[in-house]
């Protein structure tokens, strides 16, 4: 077992942290981590996804040529980061986000904090600091360490602002056969994979997943954001990948079996597009 706790217990505690503390991570922590961090870009290796993740802290960089990691105000604190790397022109941000979000959970279980970050950091400054191939660029990375105890006015401000605590209803999200029939919470058996897909965290809380259930089979949506760009990284396709994680961990966790599959007669619902699907 990778995690030391329920992944619902880990899922539920896990969020957006902005105001870290300076102190150091316990070598065994650090040692832990960086030990799965291997797995996952093993992990990443077999599964072709061309993408890698890195550990990366300013303190151990402080007597080299790398540069203080800057978060332009956002982050306060932090000294280390979890860094995604990808290739810039063949890259699976599906799985990125998948591979990744196992990554966040990880340390959350490890009893150490995070926050996802697409774009509110300095990326001349990480890739200074990580080592960069030609091919490649830096689209998340994370700060990881402990919490400050008082949390600063910005960042609550921030939370509000993008109502990080706010989630979409159940109705609006999970389907039963059709997008006008919501999935019954109470009597199916993956309610708490879904609810822990509904937990996950998004870019800008956009909560793009959509779910419909036919049968045996969990169709897996995206519900696009007018005027969210995609640019270089397609962030909304990112949260599938986020939302695939919480609903394989928490299922195998339940001993709910099944698999991923790219189905060929699904076709897209009104302006949502087919990603993928569970099927148990």
């Amino acid at each position: 077992m990778d995690f030391q706790k329920s992944i619902t217990e880990i899922i539920k505690s896990r969020y957006s942290c902005r105001t870290f503390d300076s102190k150091n991570i316990e070598n065994e922590t650090l040692n832990k981590l960086n030990d799965y961090i291997e797995k996952i870009n093993d992990e990443a290796k077999s599964a072709k996804i061309n993408s890698r993740f890195l550990y990366v802290s300013s303190k151990e960089n402080s007597n080299k040529s790398g540069k203080k990691l800057g978060t332009y105000g956002v982050i306060s604190g932090a000294e280390s980061f979890i860094i995604g790397i990808a290739d810039k022109e063949n890259h699976d941000p599906l799985k990125f986000g998948y591979l990744y979000e196992k990554l966040i959970l990880f340390a959350t279980d490890l009893g150490l904090n995070t926050c996802w970050l697409g774009g509110t950091f300095n990326k001349n400054d990480f890739q200074q600091n990580s080592s960069l191939l030609e091919n490649e660029f830096i689209p998340i990375v994370s700060p990881v360490g402990y919490k400050k105890d008082k949390p600063r006015i910005f960042e609550s401000a921030m939370r509000a602002v993008v109502g990080a605590n706010n989630r979409k209803p159940w109705n609006e999200l999970f389907f039963d056969e059709n997008i006008s029939n919501p999935l019954n919470e109470k009597v199916d058996e993956y309610a708490v994979p879904l609810q822990m897909v509904r937990l996950g965290p998004s870019a800008s809380n956009k909560q793009p997943w959509r779910i419909v259930k036919n049968k045996n089979m969990y169709h897996f949506f995206i519900c696009r954001t007018k005027g969210y760009g995609v640019m270089s990284f397609d962030m909304q396709i990112n949260d599938i990948g986020i939302a695939m994680c919480h609903f394989e961990l928490s299922s195998n966790q339940l001993g709910l079996s099944g698999n991923w599959q790219k189905l060929h007669n699904i076709n897209n619902l009104e302006e949502w597009e087919y990603i993928i699907s569970w099927v148990s």
